[in-house]
């Protein structure tokens, strides 16, 4: 995630990962891959649908008209392809500010949203072969999902002093400057198949991470809502190089180095924090009937180029086909950085050691090929009051003066939000049904609460107006792949 002060204190907030859409359709929702005879990319990262191929759209069934049919798309090997999603969440509390605490993505109360308009343009690059083959991606992602997936990973505040910072990334920072809406580019890399060994997948540029279960991209997740351990306690997108090489079809490994980025390596840019370098690391075991896997990934960088402190993660996610129809995923992740400034220790004084850990669980049960279940628990701990600010969307746009635009006509602006060290809970039921491959309707019931103390000693109550320690969201939405 990205790191965004709030209060001056340094949070992550940003948007990962993946290719296009999940398929409820012809096969079942979130099995895990089929036997194949030799593991691909799919199997390296435990986020596979990065790697998938999209469906057919809106537009072709539609119109039976397919751009990617063309002759000079097709001679290439280059896809264009987008979806659009959106949804409205009702908040029990009904909160004056119209944010749903430290929720993101679907983190506005009461209305309806357009959260994500994303487009891309890709050519997709062989996975087996003796020859070099090349390709690349972009994506352009307009809504109110973006502000959660820009390259904030040079903040507005330095983490480990609090002293404002006046020279950031400017990739795609501040190219829409509304309270709502905002446009990201959270992808743009080359891509090249190395005909070495087995072969040899190589990204370089900026790339959703693949370190984790949940993602960015909208068509890719079972919920509307996001996970605390997803949304602050791991990176959302890299600035680097990436390598992916399957050893046989079981064991694959996932190598990098990142940079750009004065947060660890986590949401790098192009023109800052450069001479800070870092490393980016996985490996995954598939079984052989492809029903279960484990994957271990992280990354390890020194926090920025003027602080040598250590700023680490690792993440461990295990999937396993309980029957053909009941899929579990278990997730446990473990974040550190040293030396950092934090609100409850007065920023700059009394460096703070910081650490975030948490468990989630996801179990989804297949009813029809295009009509899915599923339940999602999890404890998150902010050990710090370093990674969870609410609300998370007025700390992602806060700037070095201290001012977010994300306030709005709520106090001016100045509204700013909390981070306290707390235990963060959360519960999700909810369905996915696809009446046609490209049209996903998700209805979500999530129940959140919080285990805290403010610097005073007193409870702690980011939810409703700033008074209560739980909130239930009722919430639904669609995604239409194009």
């Amino acid at each position: 995630m990205k790191n965004i002060p709030k209060l001056k204190n340094p949070m992550i907030i940003a948007a990962a990962s993946g290719l296009l859409s999940l398929t409820i359709g012809a096969t079942p929702a979130f099995a895990l891959q089929e036997a194949t005879p030799e593991m691909t990319d799919v199997d390296v990262n435990a986020k596979e649908e990065q790697y998938e191929e999209p469906a057919a759209g809106m537009i072709k069934d539609l119109t039976k008209y397919d751009v990617n049919d063309t002759k000079f798309l097709k001679d290439y090997g280059v896809v264009v392809g987008g979806w659009i999603n959106g949804g409205g969440t009702y908040n029990t509390h009904n909160p004056n500010n119209g944010y749903n605490g430290p929720v993101t993505f679907d983190d506005q109360s009461n209305t309806v949203q357009m959260n994500q308009l994303n487009m891309y343009v890709a050519r997709a690059v062989a996975t087996e072969g003796t020859k070099w083959d090349f390709g690349g991606r972009l994506d352009v992602m307009y809504g109110t999902d973006a502000i959660f997936t820009q390259a904030y990973g040079v903040p507005a505040y330095d983490v480990n002093t609090g002293m404002a910072r006046s020279n950031r990334n400017a990739w795609d920072l501040n190219l829409v400057d509304n309270r709502y809406m905002g446009l990201a580019l959270p992808q743009a890399y080359g891509e090249a198949y190395v005909p070495v060994g087995n072969g040899l997948n190589v990204k370089a540029g900026h790339f959703y991470t693949p370190i984790g279960f949940e993602v960015v991209t909208a068509p890719d997740n079972f919920f509307y809502s996001h996970a605390y351990t997803m949304q602050y306690g791991e990176p959302f997108t890299h600035t680097g190089v990436m390598g992916n090489y399957s050893f046989d079809k079981n064991w694959a490994a996932m190598g990098g180095v990142t940079t750009g980025s004065a947060t660890g390596g986590w949401d790098g840019g192009w023109n800052q924090g450069l001479g800070n370098w870092g490393g980016l690391f996985g490996t995954t075991w598939t079984s052989n009937d492809k029903g279960t896997s484990a994957n271990v990934s992280g990354t390890y960088s020194s926090a920025s180029e003027q602080n040598s402190s250590p700023w680490a993660l690792y993440s461990v996610v295990l999937k396993h086909n309980i029957t053909d129809k009941t899929h579990l995923i278990v997730q446990h992740d473990h974040g550190f950085a040293n030396n950092v400034a934090v609100a409850q220790t007065g920023f700059a004084s009394n460096a703070t050691d910081a650490q975030w850990y948490g468990i989630n669980t996801h179990t989804y049960y297949d009813i029809k090929d295009n009509l899915s279940v599923g339940i999602r628990g999890e404890w998150f701990r902010d050990q710090n009051g370093f990674r969870v600010c609410s609300p998370g969307r007025v700390g992602a746009a806060t700037d070095n003066t201290g001012y977010s635009y994300a306030g709005g006509a709520y106090a001016n602006g100045s509204y700013q939000g909390t981070c306290v060290a707390a235990s963060w809970y959360a519960f999700t039921v909810g369905m996915n049904y696809k009446p046609k491959k490209w049209l996903n309707i998700r209805p979500n019931v999530r129940y959140d609460w919080v285990d805290g103390n403010n610097p005073n000693g007193s409870t702690y109550k980011p939810f409703g107006n700033s008074d209560q320690t739980s909130q239930i969201l009722m919430s639904t939405d669609v995604t239409i792949t194009f």
